[in-house]
């Protein structure tokens, strides 16, 4: 029902309480009155718990069954009847008031990594995330619903795909639309490209989040790292402009961590301008969205392996492959069908495809500690909010001393993991590139490692504090619930937990002499 009155017109308590039976009902919520008469047998719980609650101010009972987004739909603007005299509007605290919230702000007050630049850029970035991303995201995630071209192209041209890539000065320069908040490609540094990654997992839906971003961002680099500045320039500017998307191709059915064994075969033509390729990649994500697929190939000739940007064609097919996330990531099996390759679409040299895809780990590892730390970051919050609004057995949950220590011990790992986070990120920005995967693909995998530890601990944890509402893809705990379905994917994705420890050990031994190093 759309009311043509005001709904700024005061209603009183004696006028509201005369609204209370099913054929006639008004509720209030945060001092705004609603005429629920023809919604409530469309309401998700059915008319009885408006009519037996009808005529009175409900604010406390529907904060605490649903989210305080609920009400911003157009749908419930139009039920709308006027204002409730004599009330207080509920306030709802922004994220940044929430405690261990954001990772700037709450007790990171002052910070020797950020300066104005990158405030700019995440308030650009928050800024069209929330316009054109977040009104849908959580449905969008939940349907399976993938970033539509229009979206990308959007996204290209507000610089936020390349942005991605930003700290690739000389492909931003070149090839890419204005960055973010009016930056520079000679202001942009790895410290943009965490901020980046965070905005992005802050709307709580990791499989829309890994859609939208992570098929470009772990695709691109290899290209504009080894590729030819021929292959650069085909390959770039359509990418950055959103026209166009890519998924990096390397995992299979038969090895993931193990990728000295793949079995996707490339041998040259008899002309020698094409490269034939035939195999199968699993677990890709972007897949099913992507145009180009930069894939690892094993040379027939047994001498090495190739890194090849793949276009899609006739010979190249994707299906979804359902995971425990949302289907929203495009994760698929690719299957090249004698495909062939132009010889200048090789990446790099050939024969050193391995170590071409070895390097672009630790920068793909590096942004997944980022964004899984930042959805664990977002868990802390809700479970804030839930603490503080949710009563049970006489008061409120945050009252509780065993809620206090579990939000104690998720805040702790949290913050731990965020502060080796910056301090690598730090050594980023001032290592050459070629010492950065030197010296830092250890504590890269440490980190990783550690941050997915962290993340088990937190869903349990929240899941807990949540209860059954952890457990429900709807309303309250939906974002939980939605962590507990995609957070083992971190500890799997880019290298698993076991991998990384070992590696990350066995890369320290390196700088160990055994003929000094003994107590």
């Amino acid at each position: 029902q759309h009311h043509t009155m005001s709904t700024q017109r005061e209603v009183t308590a004696a006028e509201l309480a005369n609204h209370s039976t099913s054929t006639d009902l008004w509720i209030a919520i945060d001092g705004v009155v609603y005429d629920v008469t023809d919604f409530q047998h469309m309401h998700p719980g059915g008319p009885i718990p408006l009519y037996q609650n009808g005529g009175v101010d409900v604010t406390e009972l529907f904060y605490s069954l649903h989210r305080a987004d609920v009400l911003a739909q157009p749908k419930y603007q139009n039920l709308r009847v006027g204002v409730l005299a004599g009330s207080k509007k509920r306030t709802i605290a922004d994220v940044q008031d929430i405690p261990y919230g954001e990772a700037v702000g709450f007790w990171r007050r002052y910070s020797p990594y950020y300066n104005e630049s990158h405030n700019r850029f995440r308030a650009a970035v928050r800024k069209f995330i929330d316009e054109e991303i977040q009104p849908t995201a959580a449905r969008d995630d939940e349907d399976g619903r993938g970033p539509s071209l229009e979206l990308n192209v959007k996204m290209g041209q507000a610089g936020l795909i390349a942005a991605i890539f930003g700290s690739d000065t000389k492909a931003i320069e070149l090839y890419a639309p204005p960055l973010p908040g009016g930056l520079k490609p000679s202001e942009f540094d790895e410290f943009h490209e965490l901020v980046l990654a965070e905005e992005f997992k802050r709307i709580g839906t990791y499989g829309l989040a890994d859609g939208l971003m992570a098929g470009n961002g772990i695709g691109l680099p290899p290209v504009l790292n080894f590729g030819s500045p021929d292959l650069v320039s085909r390959i770039a500017p359509d990418v950055f402009g959103g026209t166009k998307r890519m998924a990096l191709a390397i995992s299979e059915p038969y090895v993931g961590s193990d990728v000295k064994h793949i079995r996707t075969m490339a041998e040259k033509s008899e002309d020698g301008q094409h490269y034939i390729v035939t195999g199968v990649k699993k677990w890709i994500t972007g897949g099913m969205y992507a145009d180009y697929f930069t894939t690892l190939c094993s040379l027939k000739n047994g001498k090495g392996m190739v890194l090849l940007m793949v276009e899609r064609d006739d010979t190249v097919s994707t299906k979804p492959i359902k995971t425990s996330y949302s289907a929203a990531a495009g994760t698929a099996y690719v299957e090249f069908d004698q495909t062939l390759v132009p010889a200048n679409n090789l990446i790099g040299k050939e024969g050193m495809g391995f170590m071409y895809a070895m390097a672009n780990f630790n920068k793909e590892r590096w942004g997944m500690v980022a964004a899984g730390n930042r959805m664990s970051r977002l868990m802390v919050a809700e479970c804030f909010k839930w603490a503080v609004q949710r009563d049970v057995f006489g008061k409120k949950l945050i009252e509780q001393p065993v809620i206090r220590m579990k939000l104690a011990a998720m805040a702790a790992e949290v913050e731990s993991v965020h502060s080796m986070l910056e301090d690598l990120t730090y050594q980023m920005t001032k290592l050459p590139k070629n010492e950065v995967d030197k010296v830092l693909a250890g504590p890269i995998a440490l980190l990783k490692y550690r941050q997915t530890r962290a993340a088990t601990l937190v869903a349990d944890n929240a899941c807990q504090i949540f209860g059954g509402r952890a457990l429900t893809r709807t309303g309250m705990g939906q974002f939980v619930e939605k962590f507990q379905r995609s957070y083992k994917m971190q500890a799997i994705l880019g290298g698993s937990e076991e991998i990384l420890a070992d590696f990350a050990i066995r890369q320290a031994m390196r700088s160990i002499d055994p003929t000094v190093s003994r107590l």
